[in-house]
């Protein structure tokens, strides 16, 4: 915690969180809620008033936003996005980042979070940790994700108290990049559930039993998970409104463990499925609807 004293001789450091979407916004809370000074930037500015009236201080760009903060947390769409926070006009990487640490919670291929940090360390000095999240929108304002992480061990040690703010767990997991290949490993499981868990929920339905039930009989068995009771009551009584991730997010993960799984010479015929599936989910249902409309792939009144 030296670099950290240096920034703040209290101990307790000025963080920034840039993307304030459906996982930034109440995380962003979940840091206020614990008495943190945050600095908050987001393209479209209505995102970013709920959260100054909560108490945060906006930026007034990607660069501000490093300059007020000693640890910056970013979520955004997509490694592009990324990029553009990063290197654009006015981005991070135009701010002195001597001392400073950026956790970036997307989920981005593990080359490009190797490449970003590789780059950003050239341009300002800043560190990097690569630190995907688990646990949709629920476990975002619960404070109950998963976040798994790449990066510097003493980085790690140095984000742990604020990350614990947002989170249950906080699990470093290697080298830069070794976050995001954890990330995929979830996603080969979650893409996989949902799928195999439409077809679950459809033959109940199709077969006259009670669907809603499915959580309660299958409760403590081999069957039961987390994604069982939450997404089988959602799939059967039709709520995907506000959704737990969009279906564009999720088939961009699937591609991506399928380009990682070429370069490793690993079959993963299950995730292939699951990406196929998800791509026609786009197509018949749209890149921003709730992942879990893939149940009504199966249904022609759907």
């Amino acid at each position: 915690m030296a670099e950290a004293s240096k920034a703040n001789p209290q101990g307790v450091e000025k963080v920034g969180y840039l993307g304030l979407g459906l996982m930034g916004a109440p995380m962003t809370r979940r840091l206020l809620a614990a008495g943190y000074q945050v600095a908050v930037w987001n393209r479209s500015l209505g995102k970013a008033a709920p959260l100054v009236e909560a108490g945060a201080r906006r930026a007034e760009t990607p660069r501000d936003l490093l300059a007020a903060s000693d640890i910056v947390f970013m979520c955004v769409t997509d490694a592009t996005a990324v990029e553009e926070v990063i290197f654009g006009p006015d981005g991070i990487s135009t701010a002195p980042g001597a001392g400073k640490i950026v956790v970036d919670f997307s989920s981005i291929h593990p080359d490009a979070a190797r490449d970003l940090a590789t780059r950003l360390k050239a341009a300002n000095g800043a560190h990097w940790i690569d630190a995907p999240v688990s646990g949709g929108t629920k476990g975002a304002e619960e404070g109950t994700l998963a976040i798994m992480a790449g990066g510097d061990a003493a980085d790690i040690e140095r984000v742990r108290p604020y990350v614990l703010a947002m989170a249950r767990r906080f699990t470093h997991m290697g080298p830069i990049g070794a976050g995001q290949t954890t990330k995929l490993c979830n996603q080969v499981i979650v893409g996989c559930a949902m799928a195999v868990l439409a077809e679950a929920t459809r033959l109940a339905v199709n077969s006259g039993i009670d669907a809603n039930r499915l959580p309660e009989a299958l409760a403590g068995g081999f069957a039961d998970s987390i994604p069982l009771q939450l997404f089988v009551p959602r799939m059967a009584q039709g709520i995907y409104a506000p959704p737990l991730g969009h279906i564009a997010t999720m088939l961009k993960d699937l591609d991506t463990i399928a380009d990682v799984a070429q370069a490793t010479s690993t079959p993963v015929p299950m995730a292939a499925l699951a990406g196929q599936l998800f791509r026609l989910a786009r197509t018949v249902r749209g890149a921003d609807a709730d992942a879990l409309e893939i149940y009504k792939l199966s249904a022609a009144d759907d």
